[in-house]
């Protein structure tokens, strides 16, 4: 598909090299996709760990020990980079 410019006079059509140069572009834009998949889910990833931090936190105040289903859930937010088919299929876990 050909690309063009928007001028006053019309549109200017690219020339080889800057398709080139925008083919360049878009291919290291899409080769770069899993990485921004990968950013993303660990920061969905980090901020749930960071909501049920405060529950640890009052266990060990309390000198309780933590809840085994916390404790579950929480390596398994921490394990899902290890995920088979990250990061374009993740299951995430349920919160207890």
């Amino acid at each position: 598909m050909a690309r063009f410019h928007a001028t006053a006079n019309g549109h200017v059509p690219f020339t080889p090299e800057e398709e080139a140069e925008w083919d360049a572009e878009e291919a290291a834009w899409a080769a770069g996709e899993n990485n921004r998949l990968a950013a993303a889910a660990r920061e969905k990833r980090n901020a749930l760990l960071a909501e049920c931090d405060w529950r640890v936190i009052k266990a060990l105040e309390d000198g309780n020990g933590l809840d085994f289903d916390l404790a579950v859930y929480r390596q398994a937010l921490r394990d899902i980079p290890e995920q088979p088919g990250f990061p374009l299929n993740i299951v995430w876990p349920t919160a207890p």
